[in-house]
């Protein structure tokens, strides 16, 4: 019985102290880091670092740029094809993660559990995604950007335009050179 108490404070101590995941995201205009959330969503956390270790990420683009609202990318090539992702996964947003400024949190459609690759960075304090709001679902953050947020409001100021169908597309573009875990 001793033993066993051992091995479980053991592995409860590295638990504890286990460093959360980071990535680097490299862009054509700089890079930022993000710390993921795997304790609160683990789903969307290992979804996302599954792309982020195929390397799907790397030369796709920010494709929608919302000054006062978020940066989006994730999904789509510079020539705004969209590009073939896994299945999707269970919606998260009732984790207590909020969708502050700074933070990054899966893109979906009408269908709450809709999110595969596509990602956004939220640049302003965004209440109305949150849980339950605004459909009873809200977008699920697992994670925030801990160095380079300087970036990300650089990309913010881009200036958009309409493209394939898309509004609010970069008229220059912000793509994402790389995502690597650190």
């Amino acid at each position: 019985m001793k033993t066993i108490l051992c091995v479980f404070f053991f592995f409860s101590a590295f638990n504890l102290f286990a460093k959360a995941p980071i990535v680097l995201i490299e862009t054509n205009m700089g890079s930022f880091e993000v710390e993921l959330n795997q304790e609160k969503a683990p789903i969307t956390v290992k979804n996302f670092l599954s792309y982020v270790d195929d390397k799907f990420y790397n030369g796709l683009i920010f494709h929608r740029v919302i000054d006062s609202f978020m940066i989006q990318g994730g999904g789509f090539d510079e020539k705004m094809n969209e590009k073939k992702t896994k299945g999707p996964i269970k919606n998260e947003a009732s984790n207590s993660l909020l969708n502050d400024s700074g933070t990054i949190a899966m893109a979906r459609t009408a269908d709450p559990h809709s999110a595969t690759s596509q990602f956004f960075i939220n640049v302003n304090d965004n209440s109305g995604l949150n849980y339950p709001s605004p459909d009873g679902h809200g977008y699920a953050v697992f994670g925030k950007v801990i160095s380079g947020m300087h970036v990300v409001n650089r990309i913010k100021m881009v200036k958009t335009g309409n493209l394939a169908g898309h509004s609010n597309v970069p008229m220059d573009t912000v793509t994402i050179k790389s995502i690597k875990r650190k």
